[in-house]
C-alpha cells in the first residue's frame, strides 16, 4: 500500500466518525497548546528582559543600597540596615573613576502631575543626572535631551513620555510649555520615543528632570543607583568594577575585611538569573503539559483499538484481496498518527491564540517561535504514532478467515 493511498483512507476514516474523532484529539489539543502557550509567554517574557537589561549595555553596571535580586526576607532586613547611597557618593566616584566612559545616577518617585485644568495621576517622576538618558538608550524624539548645565544650575526642565504629551498637551507640542509635578513648575525640553507597555503597564507615564532639580523638591536623604559605564564587557568591565568597588568603600568608610556596604550588580547577571528561573518554569509546565500529550496517546490508542475491533471484517476483506500484514498496520499507524497531528495543529492555534489574550489583557509579553511550533506539531505526531503501534500491530495479525467470519 502507498503512502498517499493509506492517507486518504485515514482522513475518510476521521471524517466518518467526526464527534468521536474530536473528542479523542481533545488530550493531545490540551496538551499541544498548553506547551505552545507555556513556551510562546517564556519566550516572550525572556526576549523583554534581556532587551530591557541590555538596553543599558553589556558594559553597564549599577551601585546601589541593595541588590536587584533578593532572596529572603533576612537578606532584605539585613540590606535595609545598609546606609544609602548618596548623591555625594556619585560625586565622588564621578570625579575619581578612572576606568568610566560614564556615569549616571537616578532617583525615583510616584506623584500627580498637571497642566492647566489637565492632570495625571500615578506619574513616574524620574530624577536624572544628564548622562543617564544616555546610559538608557533612552531616545529623544522631539527637542533635546539635558546637558550638564542643566545638572549643575539644577533648572526646572522636563523630558516626558508620549503618555504625558497626550493626556497633558493633546493637539498641541509640548516643547516650551509648562507642568507641575507635585507643585514644581518644568518647562518641557524633550519628548522620549514611545516605549509601549509591559505586565500591563504603560511605560510612558512619567517625567524626568535633573537630579539635582528632584533633590530640591524631594530632599537629599534618599538613596540613588548609580550607573556606570566600562566601555566594554570582559576585562574592562572587571576593572572599571573594582576600581569602582574600590572608591566606594573608601568614601563610606568601609572597614578592611568588612563586606561591602552597596551592592554592585552587572547586567549579565540578572539576565542569566532570570532565564534560568524562566527556563525552570518552562521545564516544569512542559512536564505538565506532556502528562496531557501521554492522557491524549492513551486515549488515542483506545480509539483505536475500538476502531480495529469494528473494522475487523474490512480487515479480513483486504487481507483477502492480497493486503500485507505491513500494509494493514501501515493504515492504521497513518491513521493514529493524522488524527494526532490534526490535534497538534488546533493545539498550537490554541496556544498561540491563548497567549495572546495573555497579552492582550494583562500586557504579559508573549513571542511566537517557528521552533516551539514544530516542536508542539512533532511531538504531538509521535505520541499519536507510539500509541497507534500497538492497535495497527493487533489489526495486522488478524487471521484473515476469523476476520472474516466477524458479523457486521
Amino acid at each position: 500500500m502507498e503512502l498517499k493511498e493509506a492517507v486518504k483512507l485515514a482522513l475518510q476514516s476521521l471524517w466518518q466518525n467526526k464527534l468521536r474523532t474530536v473528542l479523542t484529539l481533545l488530550g493531545v489539543m490540551i496538551g499541544v497548546s498548553s506547551v505552545i502557550a507555556v513556551v510562546t509567554l517564556v519566550n516572550g517574557a525572556n526576549t523583554y528582559v534581556t532587551t530591557k537589561f541590555s538596553s543599558y549595555g553589556a558594559d553597564v553596571f549599577t551601585v546601589s543600597k541593595m541588590p536587584a535580586l533578593i532572596m529572603s526576607s533576612a537578606d532584605y532586613e539585613r540590606y535595609q540596615k545598609r546606609k544609602n547611597v548618596l548623591y555625594d557618593d556619585y560625586t565622588y566616584v564621578r570625579d575619581n573613576c578612572q576606568h568610566c566612559v560614564g556615569i549616571g545616577a537616578q532617583q525615583a518617585t510616584v506623584a500627580k502631575v498637571t497642566r492647566e485644568t489637565n492632570s495625571v495621576t500615578d506619574c513616574t517622576i524620574r530624577g536624572y543626572t544628564w548622562q543617564m538618558p544616555m546610559l538608557e538608550n533612552l531616545n529623544i524624539a522631539e527637542g533635546r535631551g539635558f546637558t550638564e548645565q542643566d545638572d549643575e544650575h539644577a533648572a526646572h526642565v522636563a523630558i516626558i513620555g508620549t503618555d504625558i504629551r497626550d493626556n497633558l498637551f493633546p493637539g498641541i507640542d509640548p516643547l516650551g510649555q509648562e507642568l507641575r509635578a507635585d507643585g514644581m513648575p518644568y518647562t518641557v525640553i524633550g519628548v522620549a520615543e514611545k516605549q509601549g507597555s509591559t505586565f500591563g503597564q504603560s511605560q510612558d507615564n512619567w517625567v524626568g528632570v535633573p537630579l539635582t532639580s528632584f533633590m530640591k523638591t524631594y530632599g537629599t536623604a534618599k538613596s540613588v543607583t548609580i550607573y556606570v559605564k566600562a566601555g566594554s564587557a570582559g576585562p574592562v568591565l572587571q576593572e572599571a568594577g573594582d576600581e569602582v568597588r574600590v572608591l566606594m568603600r573608601s568614601k563610606r568608610h568601609d572597614a578592611p575585611g568588612a563586606p561591602d556596604s552597596f551592592e554592585v550588580d552587572v547586567n549579565n547577571t540578572l539576565v542569566g538569573f532570570f532565564s534560568m528561573v524562566a527556563d525552570w518554569f518552562g521545564a516544569v509546565a512542559g512536564a505538565i503539559a506532556f502528562i496531557s500529550l501521554i492522557v491524549g496517546g492513551i486515549v488515542i490508542m483506545n480509539m483505536m483499538l475500538v476502531s480495529v475491533t469494528e473494522r475487523t471484517r474490512e480487515i479480513g476483506i483486504r487481507k483477502a484481496l492480497g493486503a500485507r500484514a505491513r500494509d494493514v498496520m501501515l493504515q492504521f499507524l497513518v491513521e493514529s498518527g493524522a488524527m494526532a497531528l490534526l490535534g497538534g495543529f488546533f493545539g498550537v492555534m490554541i496556544g498561540i491564540a491563548l497567549a495572546q489574550v495573555v497579552t492582550l489583557v494583562i500586557g504579559f509579553p508573549s513571542t511566537v517561535k517557528l521552533w516551539s511550533v514544530l516542536v508542539g506539531l512533532g511531538m504531538a505526531t509521535s505520541v499519536g504514532i507510539f500509541f497507534g503501534v500497538y492497535p495497527a500491530w493487533k489489526a495486522a495479525n488478524l487471521d484473515p478467515i476469523v476476520a472474516l467470519r466477524a458479523e457486521l
